[in-house]
């Protein structure tokens, strides 16, 4: 069976064997606060959907005027449901993709370090085992993703669209898109959302450098439990810095999944973006995509961090 050579004592070296590092811990944990944070902020990610995609040219999209504008019309013309388009998706979605990010992410953490939890891995090792963790996420989600998207994005007024763009929930997506298209379809935004992968590593590499930091100044060791205000703190100062370093790539991909428009490919969208809107088209969507994920991710840290740690 595969082994990695422990730090142990000297002269008698420790074997590890690689699958003591699969902790279903962090899986349940993952899910846990990707499930809970999904249904309580929902509302706010399909706001910054809808404001993501809208270019001002595609007829078929509603015009909003701001956060609170958005929220009036959606309930008025959509009722409260409508503020829920695309939730099922997005429990599932986030439930398994936060799951399987966290189970990737320590699984390939704790094997550099070789089973010792007090060894400091460094910004370059802390950003390896995060991007590693979100492109193996990604690749088994971004189906889920798709989905979600064009749930989103279904309107009220939406009359002009084909019956085999409308969808009645999750399943009826599913089963409308592969009749209907071509399977590949389901890899729609997969280009952007492999770039969007250095989004989790930046914030995943500032939030343990952040800590460890901490811990350095407080001379204690890297596994010493913090306070749920300290955890909320660098939880919301990772996230922050990663959106403003990669949002971009969340515009992209949500119109390349969006089924009102017709791009050639990641590109193409680019292109289109930048003529038609400039640099501020690759940024709408950002106000409530901060409101929405900074509660949201302090609320998965905090819910992993005193899950794992037996709290």
């Amino acid at each position: 069976m595969t082994a990695i050579k422990g730090s142990g004592t000297p002269g008698a070296p420790r074997q590890l064997n690689v699958l003591s590092n699969f902790k279903y811990e962090y899986f349940v944990a993952g899910i846990s606060g990707g499930v809970v944070s999904t249904l309580m902020l929902h509302p706010l990610d399909l706001i910054k959907i809808r404001f993501a995609v809208n270019d001002g040219q595609t007829t078929a999209a509603p015009r909003y005027h701001g956060l609170k504008n958005a929220i009036a019309q959606i309930v008025k013309t959509e009722g409260v449901r409508g503020l829920y388009r695309g939730v099922t998706p997005n429990v599932l979605g986030s439930g398994s993709s936060w799951g399987f990010y966290f189970f990737f992410y320590n699984t390939i953490k704790t094997s550099i370090q070789g089973g010792n939890s007090k060894k400091p891995l460094g910004p370059s090792m802390h950003m390896f085992a995060a991007a590693d963790a979100g492109v193996l996420t990604l690749l088994m989600t971004n189906p889920i993703w798709v989905v979600k998207t064009r749930l989103c994005l279904q309107y009220a007024d939406d009359v002009n669209i084909a019956e085999s763009k409308k969808y009645h929930g999750m399943v009826d997506a599913l089963k409308k898109i592969y009749k209907t298209e071509e399977n590949i379809v389901f890899l729609q935004g997969l280009v952007p959302g492999l770039f969007g992968v250095s989004h989790g590593a930046i914030q995943f590499m500032a939030y343990e450098e952040m800590k460890n930091k901490y811990y350095n100044y407080l001379n204690v060791a890297i596994d010493t439990k913090l306070s749920t205000t300290e955890y909320i703190i660098f939880a919301a100062m990772s996230k922050l810095i990663a959106a403003a370093s990669t949002y971009p790539y969340q515009v992209v991909r949500a119109r390349l999944q969006d089924h009102h428009h017709n791009y050639r490919g990641t590109w193409h969208c680019v292109q289109c973006t930048w003529r038609s809107e400039g640099i501020r088209g690759f940024y709408k969507g950002l106000s409530p995509y901060l409101l929405h994920v900074t509660p949201n991710i302090c609320l998965i840290i905090l819910i992993y961090e005193h899950f794992t740690n037996g709290s």
